[in-house]
């Protein structure tokens, strides 16, 4: 219970909901797509169901991603992700792939639409919300990415509309979404069993054999990381703007 107190939890919480908003943007698109045709008295029904079985099997992800983050090299190969997703994300492409989403004006084939689609499209989400749930350590990691797909639910499903204007008004949360991506990234990747060996140092961590990592270490990976994304994000978007039809 304790450690439900700590700066380190309460960060971690931020890091989940931050990402599951800038990642939930598709997720609300599919939601309306899949519910649109619903009669009205329904509609919200559709979306609630929807948005809940979908949120039950990410969870059920999220745990086997935490256990798999446990075997050499695979945090090495979900850092890689992460960071070509914070790169998207500064840069993404103009094709977003929402037209084959089916709809129906039935409640359950709708509710079915919903949960599979967001299944196909949460790689991202349950890659980025394992590794912030494993930055924060301790046992609390699965109360913790519980608690922050709580919290973000109502945001995606009732606030995705204004979180999308926010962005286009304020470009510099994107950024700073997609550098938050690439701090995840380089914090995981350097926590990676097959790594930790070779960079940590001192007496053995609890329940390890080697020693723990030092922190500016974690902190410098993740600098890295976030600098990484920014950078390769922004060139880019410099190379889509010159490789555009009005570009001289």
């Amino acid at each position: 219970m304790e450690e439900l107190l700590t700066t380190q939890f309460w960060l971690a919480v931020g890091q989940i909901i931050m990402i599951d908003i800038l990642l939930g943007g598709d997720n609300a698109v599919v939601i309306a797509l899949a519910c649109r045709k619903l009669p009205p008295a329904q509609r919200r029904l559709g979306i609630l169901w929807g948005t809940a079985g979908a949120i039950v099997l990410r969870v059920i992800l999220i745990v086997f991603a935490l256990a798999l983050l446990s075997i050499p090299y695979l945090k090495i190969v979900g850092a890689a992700l992460l960071l070509w997703i914070g790169v998207k994300l500064l840069a993404p492409d103009d094709d977003e792939g929402h037209g084959d989403i089916q709809t129906s004006d039935k409640l359950w084939a709708a509710v079915k639409t919903v949960i599979v689609a967001d299944l196909v499209m949460s790689i991202d989400n349950v890659i980025a919300i394992a590794g912030a749930a494993e930055g924060a350590g301790g046992d609390h990691k699965i109360p913790l990415v519980v608690f922050g797909l709580l919290v973000s639910i109502p945001i995606i499903v009732w606030g995705s509309q204004m979180v999308i204007k926010l962005m286009e008004r304020f470009p510099a949360i994107i950024v700073v979404g997609g550098m938050l991506l690439g701090w995840i990234a380089g914090s995981m990747a350097v926590t990676d069993p097959a790594l930790l060996p070779y960079l940590a140092e001192g007496v053995p961590a609890a329940g390890t054999k080697v020693g723990a990592l030092p922190s500016w270490m974690a902190y410098t990976a993740g600098a890295a990381g976030a600098v990484l994304v920014l950078a390769v994000g922004e060139w880019l978007k410099r190379r889509q703007a010159q490789g555009s039809p009005g570009a001289h």
